[in-house]
């Protein structure tokens, strides 16, 4: 367990919290309670950018107690991603820390986070961790030096950034609307600019999910336009690979095969490790391990297959699988067409 209140920021630093509303005042407000009771020792002020909202949350946050609050009104709504650049664009901090307004903080990470980019000058956003990686045993995965885990599929609804960073690369993609891919649009760029980000296992956010959308018809047909347009911009986010060996060590993978994994990922990809022993480390958050059976390996591909960014697209079989799984997987593999590779252990190329 790391101790956060032995960090600090350095005095030369500062950060401004970004928060784009639209509706939800409860919520909002109390995203901003939070903040101001938690963080207030680490920001300069909280920068407000409400996207025409309607009546209750505009008075709402006209009569908000805080002098640290800078709230300005947009005559028409815009989207996510649009209003987080106009905040951004009125701030002068160091680092911006971009909240969804449905998020509640009860610790000050901030200096924790700080601490991660005086780490590592190749880092451009840190994302806290929360109940929005319950599914993960995040003490499975590897670290950086600097102590994060890395990842290549950012989420946005709390990330802490290099505002120049955010500037140089054109911020949030407006094409996306109010919202939903446009913080993965965002990694892949910052990949592609040669810059990392990942998750702080040390630093705990909460996120109700879906507060300014809510959960009906309207946040479903958004999420699958804006999946289309992103898939449209990088179609090899679609690789979905089954990779199978008996051994659970990746130590002993020769160096093509981990090089070739982390293309899958800096793709935005993923891959379903399927191993007899249970490894003791995994390389990102876009890589999972499952034992080492043929049922598990029909359920994630028929689990699956009703999402075109999460299908199936290849298996991986090292050359310790055995004989009669082989068989079986290659079986499975032309069930469903799917590409296959055998990997080789003791030897570099894939094949």
């Amino acid at each position: 367990m790391i101790d956060i209140r032995k960090f600090e920021i350095p005095a030369d630093k500062t950060i401004d919290v970004v928060i784009p509303v639209y509706n939800a005042p409860d919520l909002t407000r109390h995203c901003i309670d939070s903040i101001v009771a938690h963080l207030n020792q680490s920001i300069r002020r909280i920068i407000v950018q409400d996207d025409a909202s309607g009546h209750e949350t505009r008075e709402m946050l006209d009569n908000l107690p805080y002098d640290c609050v800078d709230v300005y009104h947009a005559e028409k709504n815009q989207g996510f991603g649009f209003s987080v650049n106009v905040a951004v664009n009125r701030s002068d901090a160091d680092y911006v820390f971009i909240l969804n307004s449905d998020t509640e903080v009860s610790q000050d990470f901030l200096p924790l986070l700080c601490a991660t980019f005086a780490a590592d000058p190749e880092l451009a956003a840190i994302v806290p961790a929360g109940n929005s990686y319950a599914q993960y045993d995040l003490g499975r995965y590897m670290l950086r030096e600097a102590g994060y885990i890395p990842n290549y599929y950012l989420r946005g609804h709390a990330i802490l950034i290099r505002r120049d960073v955010f500037q140089e690369i054109g911020g949030f993609d407006p094409a996306f609307g109010r919202g939903y891919y446009e913080d993965i649009d965002l990694g892949r760029r910052l990949d592609l600019h040669g810059w990392r980000f990942g998750i702080h296992s040390g630093a705990y956010i909460y996120h109700k999910k879906g507060g300014s959308f809510g959960n009906g018809q309207s946040k479903k047909q958004l999420a699958r336009r804006n999946r289309a347009l992103y898939l449209s911009r990088y179609p090899d986010a679609r690789q979905n690979i089954l990779l199978f060996s008996t051994n659970g060590s990746l130590a002993d993978f020769p160096l093509p095969i981990l090089v070739a994994m982390e293309n899958v990922f800096r793709e935005g990809g993923y891959v379903h490790w399927f191993t007899s022993a249970r490894s003791p480390a995994l390389l990102c958050l876009q890589m999972y391990s499952q034992p080492l059976r043929l049922s598990a390996a029909i359920w994630i591909t028929l689990r699956r297959w009703w999402r075109t960014d999460r299908r199936i697209s290849a298996i991986w079989m090292m050359d310790d699988v055995p004989f009669l799984l082989r068989t079986l997987l290659l079986i499975w593999s032309r069930v469903f067409r799917l590409e296959v590779k055998e990997l080789l252990l003791d030897e570099s190329p894939l094949s």
